[in-house]
């Protein structure tokens, strides 16, 4: 953390409701894991189904957090351990959150989407942070803990806030989206992610959509034009009294409009037109899916009012994120491999865009796929799997594939595309150990419950010291 307070202790006690007692210090930071907090930060005791927090509030307290929030006090603690007695903690972490997003004189940002909104969140505090102090959730904290934890770790003179919302459910974004209180609302698409959950894709899109109802009627949607359901997401905007839209994509008619691209293996060549006005920029990572990420990240940024050449010009310069495209280079004796590490989620979109990667790569040796399966896609799930067998062919040379579902796309892959198979990622990472070789690039993917970082774990240790690929 910054080392500047965050929370006074009285500012803590009126935001979370909650009764104060020993030799508090001020705020500095924000935490719920003991493991990675820091001197300074408020430990707040979460309870889930499989953990209390309560157990490690002596732990923190020796680490140098500045106090506690517990719902109960532990007998083994100090008389004069600083606490914050609440009657829930994570009620106290909204109410923390929430008064940090009313305290604060920042516009908002909220992305969500079935695909891209990591990376375009990500990409959106780049930019914006090149022009003025933004704040932002790491990672994926992007749930119902993550995104009141982000805003209570916000400083209070951040110029912009960007803020991730997930879902796996109807009702989740609606939660979020009225703690964030966006100015601008993005939603990068509508796929068939957690499909298992809904009926439809327009049921998912109708649960991205509640994003709209916290935006308001200053706010701003932004969306692409592109997409099939853009006019039911324009409507639901509408319905919701947002009154401004920014459009974005190749559609004739969409504000931010794509002129041109040109995909290269490792970036790509942008020329994009707004409000009159024609540009050229650069995207520092590879893909069709990241011409697109940048124009929402452009679009977000004009509906925000931030300098918009200013923001293209940031995109020259973004980083691969860990999990999600970060490239290798591993040497091995006789020679290196590339790995592309997108191990840490999956669904059918984004499995293409990591395919059409893998394509377009230079290559000395061949193209090795590591598949891992996509989860909560349902019924459907078997159908999703295997029609990934006619994008294959064309992508990779050879296909190595654990879990139930990949069992099913294995099947019908012919020989040589076709590779060993196996029930799970610790039994499949010692098979592509063993088969990758000299001058091969090997994609990894899989949803986060497939646990494919176990698999970039053991390519990663046939190398000590790793060298990245991506110019680092």
């Amino acid at each position: 953390m910054s080392g500047r307070t965050l929370w006074t202790i009285d500012e803590a006690i009126q935001a979370s409701g909650g009764r104060a007692s020993g030799a508090w210090h001020d705020v500095t930071g924000v935490s719920i894991d003991s493991r990675s907090l820091q001197r300074g930060d408020l430990f707040i005791a979460l309870q889930g189904p499989n953990f209390d927090g309560h157990a490690y509030v002596g732990d923190a307290l020796e680490r140098g957090a500045a106090a506690a929030v517990v719902q109960r006090r532990d007998e083994h603690l100090p008389e004069n351990a600083p606490l914050l007695l609440v009657d829930d903690t994570l009620g106290a972490l909204w109410r923390l959150g929430a008064a940090a997003r009313s305290r604060s004189g920042a516009s908002f940002i909220a992305v969500t989407g079935s695909v891209g909104k990591t990376g375009t969140k990500e990409a959106l505090r780049s930019c914006l942070s090149a022009q003025a102090p933004t704040s932002a959730n790491l990672g994926s904290l992007n749930n119902h803990w993550g995104v009141p934890l982000s805003l209570a770790r916000m400083p209070v003179d951040v110029r912009y806030g960007v803020f991730e919302l997930g879902m796996n459910n109807p009702g989740e974004i609606r939660e979020l989206a009225r703690i964030v209180r966006p100015d601008v609302a993005v939603i990068t698409n509508v796929e068939a992610t957690h499909i298992g959950n809904f009926d439809s894709i327009s049921a998912i899109a109708d649960a991205k959509a509640e994003i709209f109802e916290a935006t308001g009627s200053d706010g701003c949607a932004v969306l692409d034009r592109d997409h099939p359901l853009f006019h039911h997401l324009r409507d639901k905007a509408e319905q919701a009294g947002v009154k401004r839209l920014i459009a974005f994509g190749r559609h004739p008619d969409a504000d931010l409009r794509l002129v041109d691209a040109k995909i290269g293996p490792r970036d790509s060549e942008v020329t994009a037109a707004f409000d009159g006005k024609q540009f050229d920029y650069r995207v520092s990572l590879p893909g069709t899916h990241w011409v697109t990420n940048s124009l929402a990240v452009l679009a977000a940024t004009a509906a925000i009012g931030a300098d918009l050449e200013a923001a293209a010009g940031e995109l020259a310069r973004l980083e691969p994120i860990k999990g999600r495209g970060a490239t290798h280079c591993i040497e091995l004796d006789g020679g290196d491999f590339t790995l592309i590490d997108d191990s840490y989620n999956a669904s059918p979109a984004s499995m293409r865009a990591a395919l059409e990667v893998l394509r377009g790569a230079e290559v000395e040796g061949r193209r090795i796929v590591v598949l891992g399966d996509m989860l909560e896609l349902g019924e459907r799930a078997r159908e999703l799997h295997v029609r990934l067998a006619d994008l294959l062919p064309a992508c990779a040379d050879l296909a190595l594939t654990c879990g139930p579902n990949m069992q099913h796309l294995n099947a019908v892959l012919a020989k040589p595309l076709r590779g060993r198979h196996a029930a799970d990622s610790a039994a499949l990472a010692k098979i592509v150990a063993s088969e990758v070789r000299p001058g091969d690039t090997v994609l990894v993917k899989g949803s986060l419950g497939s646990r494919m970082r176990v698999v970039i774990d053991a390519l990663l240790a046939l190398h000590c010291a790793p060298r990245a690929a991506n110019g680092e």
